[in-house]
């Protein structure tokens, strides 16, 4: 491989692993979530399955699942659904809803470091997986968190409180 082709690799590793918290096309997750009274967290709208606490413990959990199949060689598979999502559609303190966004943007920079840093090898299959790749999973996270941003977003105007 040139040094020109491990430039242009390490590029786009860059541009993908800093994907999770990036503002382009969509509000970001801190900015979806920025505001909005602690009072309404844990509330759903009418005819609407999730509240904004449920949608941002499950991006940490899902975010963080993705992550440790990746970087973790003893990867245990959790089960699905209750894994991944909280018991209530109410934090269970203020101190949670804190640890809850440090541990998303703590798992973001962990998988932005982690892309760039195998840039070369992401479209590897990952040896305890079932024909994943690496990139797949990055991309997983990415998509991911996304879709359920933009569903905070929705509670947000359905609640009647998102001003942007």
């Amino acid at each position: 491989m040139t040094r020109t082709d491990e430039s242009a690799i390490a590029e786009w590793a860059s541009i993908v692993g800093s994907a999770l918290t990036w503002e382009q096309a969509h509000t970001s997750l801190d900015h979806a979530v920025d505001g909005l009274p602690p009072a309404l967290r844990g509330r759903r709208p009418p005819h609407f399955p999730h509240s904004v606490w449920e949608l941002l413990d499950h991006i940490r959990r899902t975010q963080r699942d993705l992550l440790e199949f990746c970087v973790n060689p003893k990867y245990q598979e959790l089960k699905w659904p209750e894994d991944y999502w909280p018991d209530s559609p109410e934090q269970p303190s203020e101190d949670a809803w804190t640890e809850c966004l440090a541990g998303i943007r703590a798992d973001a920079e962990a998988f932005a470091y982690f892309t760039v840093k195998h840039a070369a090898t992401l479209t590897t299959k990952i040896p305890h997986g079932t024909g994943q790749t690496y990139l797949r999973t990055v991309l997983v996270a990415v998509d991911h968190a996304s879709y359920h941003v933009g569903q905070i977003v929705a509670v947000r105007r359905l609640l009647g409180a998102w001003k942007q």
